[in-house]
């Protein structure tokens, strides 16, 4: 997921008047602006409720409803673990305990070191397979707490780089 951290007023601007005119608009919009930005700004809240002729408490209220959307920049790596019901038949709630633990948050967070936000996420298509876990866009099968922390060990540990 390569979302641009930087954004300007005139980003949000865009995807506002790109999508305002769309009946049901302010999701369209919220959807768009995490895509492109990777979370809703805070600026952006004003600038979708006049042109939406919203309250910001209305539209505030819809992000704060849907867990997908993200109010702050997510780390540099999203790690989702599916919560149904064929995954949670084979271990998918052993592994949510596990890497709450592991990691030292809770879903919707990320870690100190902004490496890692952990979401739940509701199948991803991959039910033979499970527990599943979506790291960025790559979705993985049968991961153990073993293998979770194999994984997350190679997500945290960056290349040195070499300056030149």
């Amino acid at each position: 997921m390569n979302h641009s951290q930087e954004w300007a007023p005139q980003v949000i601007q865009a995807e506002v008047d790109a999508l305002k005119h769309k009946p049901g608009a302010l999701l369209p919009i919220l959807h768009a602006l995490q895509d492109r930005i990777g979370f809703i700004p805070e600026a952006a809240v004003p600038i979708i409720a006049d042109a939406l002729h919203q309250t910001r408490a209305e539209v505030h209220g819809v992000i704060s409803f849907y867990h997908h959307f993200r109010t702050t920049p997510p780390g540099r790596h999203v790690v989702q673990i599916c919560r149904a019901e064929a995954c949670q038949s084979v271990g998918a709630r052993q592994l949510e305990a596990h890497a709450k633990a592991r990691l030292g948050v809770d879903y919707h967070q990320t870690t100190p070191d902004r490496e890692i936000t952990l979401e739940a996420v509701y199948c991803l298509g991959n039910c033979a397979c499970g527990p599943s876990i979506r790291v960025d866009d790559s979705i993985r099968g049968r991961v153990t707490p073993e293998a979770f922390d194999e994984l997350m060990d190679e997500l945290q540990t960056r290349p040195l780089e070499v300056m030149g």
